[in-house]
């Protein structure tokens, strides 16, 4: 496993598991980041990564992604 924002520009991966406290387990859950859920990587820009997941697209923070692990 590693974190979401490691995965590379385009590559798609299988979240595994979402870290952190239930607040951000809750946060991140809400928007789509489950176990099992499929997400692509779009791009990384600065800090923040675009995502899809669940049909969205998504801009996180790096830490935030950090949290996602594929």
């Amino acid at each position: 496993m590693m974190p979401l924002n490691m995965i590379g520009t385009g590559k798609s991966a299988m979240v595994r598991r979402v870290s952190g406290n239930e607040d951000i387990r809750r946060y991140l859950g809400a928007l789509g980041f489950v176990q099992g859920a499929r997400v692509t990587l779009l791009t990384q820009i600065g800090g923040s990564v675009i995502v899809s997941v669940c049909d969205s697209r998504v801009a996180i923070n790096k830490d935030m992604a950090a949290h996602i692990l594929v």
